[in-house]
C-alpha cells in the first residue's frame, strides 16, 4: 500500500509562486505514471499535470506556460512548480499514482493511490 503525502500549499497573492511536493512512502518500481489534480469548490476534479510512464510530461492547457511537473526518484518525490498564479488556480491539489502500463494520468478515473491533498488559495 503506497501512501502519498502532499505539501507546499498555502495562500499567496496573484502573480506569486508555489512549489508543491508529493512524497511516496516507498520507492515505486516498475511501470507507473503520476499526476497532479485539483478541485475547486463546487467543481469537478481536473487533471493539472502528468508524469507519464514513458517519462514524458504534460500540463493542462489552462496552466501551460505557468506550471511544470518534475520528479526526483532519489527522494521518491513528485513536484509541481506553479508560477504566475491566478485566483482561478485556487483549490485542493492532489497527487495520484497509477501502477502498471496503460495508465492515463491526465484523467482522475482509474488512479490507484491518492494523497489527501494540499490547499492552494490565490488572492487577487
Amino acid at each position: 500500500q503506497v501512501e502519498l503525502r502532499e505539501s507546499g500549499g498555502g495562500s499567496v497573492q496573484a502573480g506569486g509562486s508555489l512549489r508543491l511536493s508529493c512524497v511516496a512512502s516507498e520507492y515505486i518500481a516498475g511501470t507507473y505514471c503520476m499526476g497532479w489534480f485539483r478541485q475547486a469548490p463546487g467543481k469537478e476534479r481536473e487533471g493539472v499535470a502528468a508524469f507519464d510512464s514513458d517519462r514524458t510530461t504534460s500540463v493542462a492547457s489552462s496552466v501551460k506556460g505557468r506550471f511544470s511537473i518534475s520528479k526526483d526518484n532519489a527522494k521518491n518525490t513528485l513536484y509541481l512548480q506553479m508560477d504566475s498564479l491566478k485566483p482561478e488556480d485556487t483549490g485542493m491539489y492532489y497527487c495520484a499514482l497509477y501502477l502498471g502500463v496503460g495508465g492515463n494520468c491526465k484523467d482522475s478515473a482509474g488512479m490507484d493511490y491518492w494523497g489527501k491533498g494540499t490547499l492552494v488559495t490565490i488572492s487577487s
